[in-house]
């Protein structure tokens, strides 16, 4: 009886696998999806891409003079990238530095079979959205292949996932901020920028080169904080702003007092000098 039971077992065969279900998917997004902060190391400015116009670029092509806005997002996304672009849309209509002039936008699709007529009607609604004269300029959207999209992807920390059942990406949700030279300087998560934050953050990263006086003050105050990608108030650093402000206050006042008794000084002298030769 017994060896008819395992003759019985052996002709079932061995157990299928698991076939994979929601909860595996959801497991891989959460493992091989995120973003991870690697502030201070560069990325590839040799890569190459195709622009908005269908020419051959390189991602140096929009480096080297002014810092840079990098969004990892596909042009086709039915939800989310289109969130990722209107809230960096959204949150730069509230920032006075201007694209092209001040910082540079490059947005580059993961999707290796999208095309430089995607990214031109991604880049047209992006403008049209934006709203401010000569919107366009001073953004760049890409395309290129897999190869380097994903070199790109893996220098920013940015973990995706093709799900071949969906045709979709999975991904998560923000963009970077890089100097001149392409190295990282900042991150900002979700969907819903500070202006302010966006704006410092640019300053900066432009290594001096763009922003006021008042800015630099702000960046005393303020310092980034990397587990949240926004800046927090340094009461140390603020203290030291407030003394920095105090000491030229009292020079300029000293200077203003020093000017008036100089100029009331003149007129007297001028009288005397008027009652000596009479």
């Amino acid at each position: 009886m017994i060896a008819a039971l395992l003759l019985a077992l052996t002709a079932l065969g061995p157990a299928p696998a698991p076939t994979p279900g929601p909860a595996q998917d959801a497991k891989r997004v959460v493992r091989d999806v995120g973003i991870d902060q690697k502030l201070g190391a560069s990325v590839a400015l040799d890569l190459p891409f195709v622009d908005d116009e269908g020419r051959e670029v390189r991602l140096g092509d929009f480096f080297g003079r002014r810092p840079v806005l990098l969004a990892l997002v596909y042009y086709r996304c039915p939800m989310l990238c289109s969130q990722v672009l209107d809230g960096i849309v959204h949150v730069l209509r509230g920032v006075s530095l201007v694209p092209g002039r001040d910082f540079e936008v490059v947005v580059v699709s993961i999707d290796p079979r999208e095309t430089p007529d995607a990214a031109k009607r991604k880049k047209a609604s992006c403008a049209a959205e934006y709203g401010r004269a000569g919107g366009s300029e001073g953004w760049h959207f890409l395309v290129g292949k897999e190869d380097a999209i994903r070199r790109l992807a893996d220098d920013a920390g940015f973990r995706y996932v093709y799900d071949p059942a969906s045709n979709e990406y999975a991904h998560a949700s923000g963009f970077f901020v890089l100097t001149p030279k392409g190295a990282l300087s900042r991150y900002f998560y979700g969907l819903e920028h500070s202006a302010s934050d966006l704006r410092l953050a640019l300053v900066e990263s432009s290594e001096e080169r763009i922003g006021s006086l008042v800015d630099q003050v702000l960046l005393l105050c303020f310092h980034y904080d990397p587990t949240t990608g926004r800046y927090g108030f340094a009461i140390l650093n603020a203290i030291r702003a407030l003394g920095f402000l105090t000491v030229a206050g009292i020079g300029t006042f000293l200077y203003v007092l020093s000017r008036r008794a100089r100029t009331a000084a003149r007129p007297e002298r001028s009288e005397s000098q008027a009652g000596t030769a009479g």
